[in-house]
């Protein structure tokens, strides 16, 4: 095997996310990636993937597995299996490309880490989202300053929607805990640069039918004391900016690929003051004038990114060894904020 050969994929489960995405983002990347073989339990979805990509089909994932042809297994399955069938295929010896959320739990997302430790058969989560360009974008004004100390940072995703699919059920992993859940939490514990000291979370279902939470909200405590304060949401009828970013020199909100940002001139020094003892006059402490900057932009980090671009990660890490930018580490500690946050309530 040579460097420029593809990745021989295996996908298990080809609907919304092994069809609909995976499937979708590999289109180009043919150099990458070659399909060799799709698991489902629906007939009409098997045919679609043999008359797509010529590729073996099979309604069992042991087969799919047990295919000598298939040297990686991607997981695309229902969060509830995700567990199961990546464990079976990191026994088997499959190096396996995992969607979101790694397992349902912490201890799940634990015992994988260690298996894929022990037999050192490599696993990758797919958390695409640190490719997002807004994110990415963000993380580079924060690391540029002229914010000041960042010690506050909301993070938003929300609408409102009468879902009624099994991810609003949780015997199969529904919630919005383990839908958008591990995309944001994962956002939040990089932006909080920092381990948690706390964490605070609150869970209820508004809009959705099944008997899952479709309503977060979660608050960490960085030992830095940074707060990220976040909101995933399919009960809210009004939406607020999917970031906004607090700092002791200015801010930032963000949606979509619009920016706005007030900070204060970093070339105008900022004259001396302190505290008075007085008897104050008729104002609220002495009039100061500001020299803010203010102006609007389009989201574009350095370096162009999108979320397809994990794709390319994950082709690098395995044919020329660059690490992965999602650690096993990082994955896990987003299923402990997730099984944190479930502790005691009626979504556990």
């Amino acid at each position: 095997m040579t460097n420029a050969e593809p990745i021989r994929l295996g996908i298990i489960g080809v609907g919304r996310a092994g069809w609909g995405m995976h499937c979708a983002e590999l289109k180009g990347r043919e150099d990458k990636f070659q399909i060799v073989a799709a698991c489902d339990l629906l007939d009409d979805r098997r045919a679609k993937m043999h008359a797509a990509y010529t590729c073996a089909t099979y309604a069992n994932v042991e087969d799919l597995i047990a295919d000598p042809n298939v040297e990686m297994v991607d997981i695309a399955s229902r969060s509830v299996d995700h567990f199961r069938h990546a464990k079976m295929a990191l026994e088997a010896g499959k190096p396996v490309n995992l969607e979101k959320p790694m397992t349902v739990s912490y201890a799940e997302a634990k015992a994988l880490q260690e298996l894929s430790t022990s037999t050192g058969v490599p696993l990758y989560i797919r958390h695409n989202r640190r490719f997002e360009p807004g994110f990415c974008h963000i993380r580079e004004i924060m690391a540029s300053g002229i914010l000041g100390d960042v010690y506050e940072i909301k993070l938003r995703r929300v609408s409102y929607q009468r879902r009624d699919d099994w991810q609003t059920i949780k015997e199969f992993g529904g919630g919005q805990l383990l839908n958008w859940g591990p995309h944001i939490i994962d956002h939040a514990l990089r932006l909080l640069e920092s381990p948690v000291k706390d964490v605070w979370g609150n869970l209820k279902r508004v809009a959705a039918v099944g008997d899952a939470e479709d309503h977060i909200k979660i608050i960490l405590t960085g030992e830095n004391d940074r707060v990220v304060d976040l909101e995933i949401s399919g009960g809210a009828a009004i939406r607020e900016p999917e970031y906004l970013i607090w700092g002791s020199r200015g801010a930032l909100s963000c949606t979509g690929n619009t920016m706005t940002l007030r900070y204060l001139d970093p070339d105008i020094p900022l004259a001396p003051r302190q505290a008075d003892p007085g008897t104050p006059g008729t104002t609220f402490g002495a009039p100061e004038d500001l020299a803010w900057v203010e102006k609007t932009i389009d989201v574009q980090p350095s370096q162009p990114v999108d979320m397809t671009m994990i794709w390319d990660a994950l082709y690098s890490a395995v044919r020329e060894g660059v690490p992965y930018p999602i650690t096993l580490d990082e994955a896990v500690s987003v299923m402990w904020v997730v099984s944190k946050v479930k502790e005691g309530t009626p979504f556990a």
